[in-house]
């Protein structure tokens, strides 16, 4: 970003510990908002987060950490919103939209707001004020797990405003870290969060017990089902097989750092929904999203078979291997 500008990172979990350690690279002084001002004293005193990746230090004379939201949001310039997005609407209850009037808003919310079915970047546009124009997205294909290792990882970042999304490209790339940029706002963030969904797909198969090669149907048939969706509700030239998009699905998929692919493979073994999020300890944002993708395609009528097998098991107590046995039926 400009040098001049003040860069903000809103959130205490994984991914907001990986872009402050990223930030950290290329600016002055980095802008932390965490909600635990037990966290805020943890991070001052130990130089790593209490909770999350904490392996990775901190140099403390480049960050500057609050647990006082409004007065972050009033301080800065260049907004990076990294808080699951089941707690999004808890986060900025009550704040007033003129604390953003003029500011950047980039969104590394990985679900979807289950409170108004919305991509991040329309509750921040809805909810913020702030115009799409400013509004961007952090995606994939990228782990906060393997940023925090310093493994070779690629970001897109995305903004219908090319200038503003080259320029936080540019703040966020490193020696480890690869950074394109794309226009794609809504294609991009839409598929970000479908990918969850097909993980969980991914997870619930492979916990049943089904192989390599299904998981490969599987995971093809998926990119075809998030083309399909995207093409529908956001109609743009783009090509799905780019990072962005099916390497986002595959590296989520098919990881073991892959928290919707955890979650899926407790549910084909035969956990309930609540016992699986409460051995987690953690969200699963597919969950959310799949209610809320179920929901907002009754407008759409896109033929989605993956995301109805989902959402019958999680949502309509369908046993994941009749269903998961149905839906393989379907795949080609």
């Amino acid at each position: 970003m400009k040098t001049n500008q003040r860069i903000a990172v809103i959130g205490g979990g994984s991914w907001a510990t990986a872009i402050v350690k990223l930030l950290c690279n290329t600016q002055e002084k980095v802008y932390w908002w965490m909600r635990s001002q037990e966290s805020v004293e943890h991070v001052l005193q130990f130089k790593h987060n209490p909770k999350y990746l904490q392996s990775v230090e901190f140099d403390l004379s480049k960050l500057s950490i609050t647990n006082d939201l409004a007065q972050l949001v009033k301080d800065s310039d260049v907004l990076i919103i990294a808080t699951p997005s089941a707690f999004l609407t808890e986060t900025f209850d009550g704040m007033e939209t003129a604390l953003f009037e003029g500011k950047i808003v980039f969104s590394a919310v990985k679900g979807i707001i289950p409170e108004f079915n919305a991509i991040p970047a329309r509750f921040i546009h809805k909810t913020l004020g702030t115009p799409y124009e400013r509004i961007g997205i952090i995606c994939g294909p990228c782990h906060a797990e393997e940023v925090a290792l310093e493994r070779l990882s690629y970001l897109t970042i995305a903004c219908s405003d090319v200038q503003i999304a080259s320029d936080m490209a540019l703040a966020l790339a490193c020696r480890y870290i690869k950074t394109t940029t794309s226009d794609d706002l809504f294609g991009t963030e839409i598929s970000a969060v479908l990918k969850n969904v097909y993980a969980l797909a991914a997870g619930i198969c492979h916990g049943i017990g089904y192989g390599d090669n299904f998981q490969a149907v599987l995971i093809s048939n998926a990119i075809q089902e998030i083309e399909r969706f995207i093409d529908v509700v956001s109609p743009v030239h783009r090509d799905t097989k780019t990072s962005a998009y099916l390497g986002d699905l595959l590296v989520t998929a098919y990881s073991n750092f892959s928290r919707n692919r955890t979650f899926g493979f407790m549910i084909g073994k035969g956990y309930s929904v609540k016992s699986a999020q409460l051995e987690m300890n953690m969200i699963a944002e597919g969950y959310y999203a799949t209610n809320s993708l179920m929901e907002i395609n009754k407008k759409f009528e896109v033929d989605m078979p993956i995301l109805t097998a989902v959402y019958r098991v999680l949502y309509g107590g369908i046993s994941p291997v009749i269903e998961m046995k149905q839906l393989a039926e379907k795949l080609s």
